[in-house]
């Protein structure tokens, strides 16, 4: 036998047959980009989430003052070299947050290899003695740090057990939230000994009978305007009948 050339092939036959193999690679070539795009994905998975290439060099903490830099990376507890991307940012902000002095923290990923951890710290609003120490509490009530003496700029606030649960210490911060700076100045201490027992200790032994933490803000202009009439007691517990003694 003897093989026909390719002259022996009619030209309209090659034509169909260079066409059937253009429209094969055409209908191929989908799949082949496809496939190649989903191996590119799979590596780029895999070096960033399996391997260290991508890994946390470098956790970056700002906004701290109470709480050092070093405190706040121990309770993040994130080490070194893992895959930024397998980083629980929930976690390492529920952890960060159970620091006391800690208002609020966010954690975001600085690719390729950074972590932040921005922290806001708690408001001191005023202090309450304990013992022969000072708690500070913000303005929620939440204890935070422990003095051994009182700060200058900070109120006291007595009451038996200072919390953002108790109502005593809630009492006693509407109280001061609504002092006027004349009030404010005068100020001594303000007692919470019930919820209708608030009393203010003014300097020169002077007395603002308080009531409850109700109408505070009205409260606190009379007491004020009460302050230039003689009498070591002022009694506003009814801010409309006033009396001083």
């Amino acid at each position: 036998m003897v093989r026909a050339g390719s002259d022996a092939v009619p030209p309209s036959a090659r034509r169909f047959m260079r066409r059937a193999r253009q429209r094969r690679l055409r209908a191929a070539a989908p799949w082949a980009v496809g496939g190649a795009v989903v191996l590119l994905g799979l590596l780029a998975a895999w070096l960033v989430w399996g391997t260290a290439l991508f890994g946390l060099r470098e956790l970056r903490v700002t906004g701290t003052d109470l709480v050092s830099p070093a405190d706040v990376r121990e309770a993040a507890a994130v080490a070194d070299g893992t895959p930024l991307a397998r980083v629980d940012l929930d976690a390492v902000r529920g952890r960060v947050a159970e620091l006391a002095p800690v208002a609020e923290v966010s954690v975001s990923r600085r690719w390729p290899d950074t972590l932040v951890i921005e922290v806001v710290e708690r408001s001191p609003v005023a202090v309450v003695p304990q013992g022969r120490r000072y708690a500070v509490v913000d303005g929620a009530g939440v204890v935070f740090r422990t003095l051994a003496e009182r700060p200058a700029d900070l109120p006291v606030a007595v009451v038996a057990e200072p919390g953002p649960d108790d109502a005593a210490t809630r009492a006693a911060l509407a109280v001061l939230a609504a002092l006027t700076p004349r009030l404010r100045d005068e100020l001594v201490e303000v007692t919470v000994a019930g919820p209708a027992e608030i009393r203010l200790k003014l300097r020169g032994d002077r007395v603002v009978i308080w009531g409850d933490a109700s109408r505070s803000e009205t409260k606190a202009q009379v007491a004020t305007g009460l302050l230039r009439q003689r009498g070591d007691t002022i009694d506003v517990s009814a801010p409309d009948v006033v009396t001083i003694r």
